[in-house]
């Protein structure tokens, strides 16, 4: 103990710590931390373990100070999905230091993440930590990753506001500092888009992060292993073996295709007692996989039916705890409903007192900058381009993203080679050629080793469109070299072939 008697020994006047927080110029975590802002609130803390002293610790922002001469530029990444995290992965660190605030600390390989609903893949073959993108962050001095959210801009100081992600936790409060920038790249994404339905946000599961596939693992097995409960009624078995999937675009497709392979392959040899109780049911408003063609939209239908997936056409109006309610009056009994419509502007975005595009989101222009402020940028689903551009707002997909990403990075470095990197500096460097964008194609699995591929740039262009086994291997192979990091496709190909040959894994962890 004679450690705790050192430690007891220790003066608050005299102390190096006490001296630190007492002291607003003060530095902490390196000399790139300093302590910000007013002394604008005191809070009295008691009973001191220390000297049983009264003292008071002042309220008060920490965060990274503005860069100084002899210092490399900050470039401030708020997300850390496909075109956040493809900008930090070709941004020059020998040019910036790179920040990134997200409230998550990988990036999700969205195309996969509907296989490990159901234990085709494993959920970390499908996360990239953040650092194994950008190894600067985790080596660099000036360079850093905060698991926090991002709560106002202040693009006159150039400066954000953060908060810390607790995950709920009542024992740890948020954490908030600020963030000083010589350029700001907004990334930060949407969110799924519930069109105002009530009940919704609080009955329905998303599939767009890792813990949603989590989640509708867990809630799927939980399903089958209570239909199974002695004494259980015959109606509530069959609410509670029913998936109902609302959106036909390819992720609620892909997903019913997934599920309608578990169900035939796994389900009906390790759930024998209720195997034709299962069901999966797809609910769509218009036409499912609208940005395919007529011929390959068909097939889908076709292959899905086979799969003993039903399609509805219908609106839905209303979700209750138990069953939603569809515009003609319907009720469709649910277990598991998962919601997969499209995506929106999120809170964070509508909040921000920038210029927005026809759909609400973030404003850009040909080289992806927010005109009406200095030294911000905005790629990804979060943006849009103005109507002053003469350009449609491009749709949101991972490649549009990448792209994206991709592209202001490569126009990041110009600007900060030519010396336009820190703030306020970069108003006569010259740019270059806007972003264009050209649509590589699309792909989507339908189960049953049956996928489409259509690598035209329209539905009315000259390409390649094929559907069947042999789209399904190109649809594998495509996205397996896609994933981003080597020891990731290790896992996804060790996943798939472990599927293949010993059947799904059904453990509920």
């Amino acid at each position: 103990m004679l450690w705790i008697k050192n430690l007891a020994r220790i003066s608050p006047t005299t102390s190096s710590v006490g001296n630190l927080f007492r002291n607003p110029e003060s530095y902490t975590l390196s000399s790139r931390f300093c302590t910000a802002l007013q002394r604008s609130e005191t809070v009295q803390v008691t009973d001191q373990v220390v000297n049983g002293l009264d003292q008071q610790q002042e309220h008060r922002y920490h965060g990274l100070a503005p860069t100084k001469e002899g210092e490399k530029p900050r470039v401030l990444v708020l997300g850390s999905g496909w075109a956040g995290c493809r900008l930090m992965k070709g941004i020059d660190t020998s040019i910036y230091d790179v920040v990134c605030v997200s409230p998550r600390n990988h990036m999700v390989f969205t195309p996969l993440l509907a296989s490990t609903c159901v234990g085709t893949l494993e959920f970390r073959s499908v996360a990239e930590p953040i650092s194994r993108i950008q190894p600067a962050i985790s080596r660099e001095p000036g360079s850093y990753y905060f698991l926090a959210n991002c709560s106002k801009l202040d693009s006159e100081n150039h400066e954000v506001h953060c908060e810390t992600v607790t995950d709920g936790l009542s024992t740890l409060k948020p954490w908030k500092f600020k963030i000083a920038y010589d350029k700001l790249v907004l990334a930060c994404g949407a969110e799924a888009s519930t069109f105002g339905i009530n009940g919704v946000s609080e009955n329905a599961i998303f599939l767009r992060e890792v813990h949603h596939a989590q989640e509708i693992r867990r809630k799927l097995l939980l399903n089958l292993m209570n239909s199974e409960v002695p004494g259980i009624g015959e109606e509530e078995k069959r609410r509670l073996l029913h998936c109902v999937v609302v959106g036909g675009g390819p992720t609620g497709v892909e997903f019913s295709g997934e599920l309608s392979d578990f169900i035939m392959k796994d389900v009906r040899e390790r759930y024998a007692h209720v195997k034709d109780d299962i069901r999966v049911t797809l609910i769509e408003a218009r036409d499912i996989l609208s940005s395919f063609d007529d011929g390959l939209r068909q097939y889908a239908i076709k292959q899905l039916n086979k799969s003993g997936v039903k399609l509805v056409r219908g609106i839905v109006k209303e979700v209750k705890p138990q069953k939603l309610v569809l515009d003609d009056g319907t009720d469709v009994p649910y277990g598991l409903l998962v919601w997969s419509t499209g995506v929106g502007p999120s809170s964070f975005v509508r909040s921000l007192d920038l210029p927005k595009d026809p759909g609400g989101r973030i404003g850009i222009d040909e080289w992806m900058r927010v005109p009406s402020v200095e030294d911000v940028f905005a790629i990804g689903d979060c943006s849009g381009y103005l109507e002053s551009t003469g350009k449609s707002t491009l749709p949101a997909l991972a490649q549009v993203a990448e792209r994206e990403g991709k592209y202001l990075a490569n126009l990041l470095n110009v600007m900060g080679k030519a010396g336009g990197g820190r703030a306020l500096s970069a108003k006569e460097t010259e740019l270059g050629e806007p972003f264009v964008y050209k649509h590589l194609g699309s792909m989507a699995t339908i189960g049953r080793y049956k996928a489409l591929v259509d690598l035209r740039e329209s539905k009315e262009g000259k390409g390649i469109s094929m559907a069947g086994f042999v789209s399904w291997f190109i649809w594998r192979s495509a996205y397996l070299t896609r994933v981003l990091s080597w020891r990731n496709r290790f896992y996804v190909a060790i996943n798939w072939l472990t599927t293949f040959v010993f059947g799904r894994d059904i453990s509920r962890i």
